[in-house]
């Protein structure tokens, strides 16, 4: 269904973050698609950082790779998985982006004369960024979804607010409309749903220029009739259009939930476009397969960042589809690599039906990373690394297989006599951090007759970088001698999928499988990862 011009959907937050409007945009975005409409979407962060390449992933989660390289937010990761379609740079605009474009235009005279200000240059900046998303490879979208992120009120949303206000005036309020998530918070001490948080979110967001068109109530308890209409009256939104949000078994249940509540439905008839009854069928029957598996297994994600979930999140996601596509589900045990001692490590890989190491940086927790490997090889437990998790596989397997002792990365000990793992040529001139890893799609060459060729069973895949270390290929002929097997290269010759040979499952990849996955499509490498697991218990 082509639709003659692009409408656009501005969603906006209120009372607190972590509402959950990333699952609220990615779900409507879905309905949106499944009635034939072509969607994409727009992450807004108004944080200062040009991208979330620096940021600690206990602050902000795990940093989400583009198909083009875009160090992004993971709201993004959230969106890919809803809809099932990749994600780009363009989706992704943040204040940072904003002011550098804006002053980087000012230093080259591109506004000789005039007085560069928040109102009209950063506004319009804003503005053509979100026009720039309209084009999804190379192509018109019907539907433009546009998140902000923060909170309506915080001072650095102020000028995206501004600025989408200005942008429904031009368009016109009938190419557009206003999404509000706010919080219905629940008084266990009266037993009440309370309203009033969201009228004062309502009527800031109205002081700042903008009625919401629809608002998405999340709450942990189920609310009246008599609680919408109090909300329809005092925010001046049609009742149909005050959408329940509440807690679910899972997330991937709410495009449901809101087909439910005809969310659809008002939302072609507040754009005035034509209705299809969105066909989630095939999203239903994994929900429906997911509620009826009895099966558990156990994985143990060994890193330094397990104090904080999202830091793993599409990892999280990544298991819990494949889990659904072997008909198992994957509970998470997380070990902290730098303060759980070895012999805990031990006793807990002893419990568990598979070990993951992930991705990270740093020398931290490394030694905890490196034994939950040598554990899991002595002991036949599959085992995958993914990007450092490849690199700690292979520190171990030279240590304790090679009799190469002292073997390690250069990123953790730049003396080491055996560097197995070795700085990219290309990152050796770099010095500065934001943006310059080796980051975004890249294609893989996979060997025939190896783990990794029956597991994709194709000879060429594209796979999601973000590492500035790679496997040195020196190392390459004693590690063969020893059993591991290179089953994955790029077109310069990297090294990307390696694997031992005498176990049931020991692979390790340098890409990161974990950012192309959704419920309806697992990504190949964890399919094959809790495949083999429930093959084996």
């Amino acid at each position: 269904m082509k639709l003659d011009t692009t409408k656009y959907i501005f969603i906006t937050g209120g009372v607190c973050s972590s509402l959950g409007k990333g699952v609220t945009t990615a779900s409507i975005g879905l309905l949106l698609k499944s009635m034939g409409y072509r969607v994409n979407i727009v992450k807004v962060d108004p944080y200062l950082n040009v991208d979330a390449g620096t940021m600690n992933p206990y602050q902000h989660g795990e940093v989400f790779v583009t198909f083009d390289g875009g160090e992004t937010d993971l709201d993004l990761g959230t969106y890919e998985r809803f809809l099932n379609q990749k994600m780009y740079k363009t989706s992704s605009i943040t204040a940072g982006k904003v002011y550098k474009n804006v002053i980087e235009k000012e230093r080259r005279g591109d506004y000789l004369g005039q007085t560069v200000q928040v109102i009209p240059h950063i506004t319009n900046e804003i503005k053509e960024n979100i026009k720039e998303a309209t084009l999804l490879e190379n192509e018109k979208v019907d539907i433009l979804l546009v998140e902000i992120g923060g909170t309506v009120g915080d001072i650095e949303s102020i000028p995206f607010i501004e600025a989408i206000r200005q942008f429904s005036l031009e368009i016109g309020r009938k190419n557009c409309l206003f999404i509000h998530v706010t919080l219905l918070p629940y008084l266990s001490s009266s037993s009440e749903i309370k309203t009033k948080p969201t009228q004062h979110s309502v009527a800031k967001l109205r002081e700042l220029g903008i009625q919401p068109d629809i608002i998405v109530c999340r709450s942990e308890k189920d609310f009246s009739k008599e609680e919408i209409k109090k909300i329809s009256l005092f925010t001046n939104v049609e009742e149909r259009a005050v959408i329940k949000s509440l807690n679910l078994p899972t997330i991937y249940e709410v495009p449901l939930y809101y087909l439910e509540q005809e969310l659809d439905k008002t939302i072609c008839n507040l754009l005035n476009i034509q209705h299809i009854t969105p066909d989630l069928s095939s999203l239903k029957k994994k929900i429906d397969t997911f509620k009826v598996i009895e099966d558990e297994i156990t994985i143990a994600i060994v890193g330094k960042y397990v104090g904080f979930r999202d830091s793993y999140k599409s990892i999280h996601e990544a298991l819990f589809h494949a889990g659904i596509e072997n008909k198992v589900k994957v509970k998470i045990l997380y070990v902290d690599s730098e303060k759980t001692s070895p012999d805990e490590i031990r006793e807990i890989i002893d419990k568990v039906d598979g070990v993951l190491v992930p991705g990270g940086f740093g020398r931290r927790g490394i030694e905890g990373k490196i034994l939950s490997a040598q554990i899991s090889r002595e002991k036949n437990i599959p085992f995958l690394g993914i990007c450092l998790g490849m690199q700690i596989m292979a520190i171990e397997f030279a240590r304790n297989v090679c009799d190469l002792n002292k073997a390690n990365s250069l990123e953790f000990d730049p003396k080491t006599q055996h560097p197995v793992i070795s700085m990219l040529d290309d990152q050796k001139r770099v010095i500065t951090k934001g943006g310059t890893m080796r980051l975004g799609a890249q294609k893989i060459i996979l060997k025939k007759n190896t783990i990794a060729f029956s597991i994709y069973t194709k000879e060429e895949v594209y796979e999601r970088h973000r590492h500035r270390y790679e496997f040195n290929p020196e190392y390459i002929p004693i590690f063969e001698e020893n059993g591991m097997v290179f089953s994955g290269f790029s077109e310069n010759g990297l090294v990307e999928i390696i694997e031992n040979s005498e176990n049931a499952f020991m692979v390790g990849v340098q890409f990161h499988p974990e950012f192309q996955s959704s419920i309806l499509d697992p990504n190949p490498i964890f399919n094959s990862f809790i495949k083999t697991i429930t093959e084996i218990i």
